[in-house]
């Protein structure tokens, strides 16, 4: 695979390799994040320094649909000893789904200074790097947050509803049988979550993982992504573009893909996603 650097990204920065987290394990000025999908992950081995972030436990409310408040947010980032100035790395399973995810809904907060480990979990395991069960603990910091701002990369249902009356892009990044409304979630996974299977009207269906690699989950080039949606789709970089998937994390990937590796000026993950659309009253959709 070419050279992070030499892909095309319009944000080549948001990514840095295995080579690189390699080399910075002892960095004080970054903190490396694990966020997967499967919670056993973590405990049975990760990137040594590495602490978790569950997005189950450590991102969403426990008692409303929403993500954790301001003062929930600073209490996590206090916890796992990171400021304003840390920069956080994620990386976890799935092709980084969750890895993605939850960068997402760091930026809900201000916390732009961000970045991906290109392949994440996959490859580093893949390369036989070193892993460890020691769990690291790092002083606590005093983070202050900004009030979380929902209004720049998050759509809620009745802007997507809004977004669906005005013809604009839609992306659902599903596998074509959700898509198509055969399926409720993805083959092997329990068929649950909403009443009724489809798609928003008008919505393109992009599969997410069209973006990377298959052997080392690492992303394509931006030749490579600008064929997948441009050439393919029709989709623009000045488009104004929500993307969704089932509970928003496929999505979210979707999201770093259109925003950062590409450019894209306005898009936002709806995180609500089919389990709230395919569970709504009186929204519409297709087949």
């Amino acid at each position: 695979m070419t050279d992070i650097t030499e892909r095309g990204y319009s944000n080549p920065d948001i990514l840095v390799s295995t080579d690189w987290v390699a080399d910075n394990l002892d960095n004080p000025s970054i903190r490396i994040v694990e966020s997967n999908e499967d919670q056993l992950l973590y405990s049975s081995g990760h990137v040594p320094g590495a602490v978790e972030v569950d997005w189950v436990r450590d991102l969403n409310d426990p008692l409303r649909r929403d993500y954790i408040d301001q003062g929930a947010f600073e209490a996590l980032m206090s916890r796992i000893g990171v400021t304003p100035d840390t920069t956080v790395i994620f990386y976890g399973d799935k092709n980084n789904w969750w890895a993605s995810y939850a960068l997402w809904v760091f930026q809900l907060f201000g916390h732009s200074n961000a970045k991906i480990m290109d392949g994440g979990r996959l490859k580093w395991e893949k390369e036989g790097r070193d892993m460890t069960r020691d769990v690291p603990e790092y002083p606590a910091t005093e983070y202050k947050a900004q009030p979380r701002d929902d209004s720049q990369i998050r759509a809620l249902r009745d802007q997507v509803l809004a977004h669906v009356e005005a013809a604009k892009p839609l992306v659902d990044v599903r596998s074509p049988g959700e898509y198509s409304g055969e399926r409720l979630h993805m083959e092997g996974y329990p068929q649950e979550g909403a009443v009724r299977g489809g798609h928003i009207p008008g919505a393109k269906n992009v599969p997410w993982s069209k973006a990377v690699n298959p052997e080392d989950g690492t992303f394509k080039t931006a030749d490579e992504l600008t064929a997948i949606y441009s050439g393919e789709q029709g989709l623009n970089a000045g488009d104004d573009v929500v993307v969704y998937c089932r509970i928003g994390e496929r999505s979210s990937h979707t999201w770093f893909v259109l925003k950062y590796l590409l450019g894209y000026e306005n898009v936002r993950n709806y995180d609500g996603s089919w389990t709230e659309w395919g569970n709504s009253v009186g929204v519409p959709i297709e087949k």
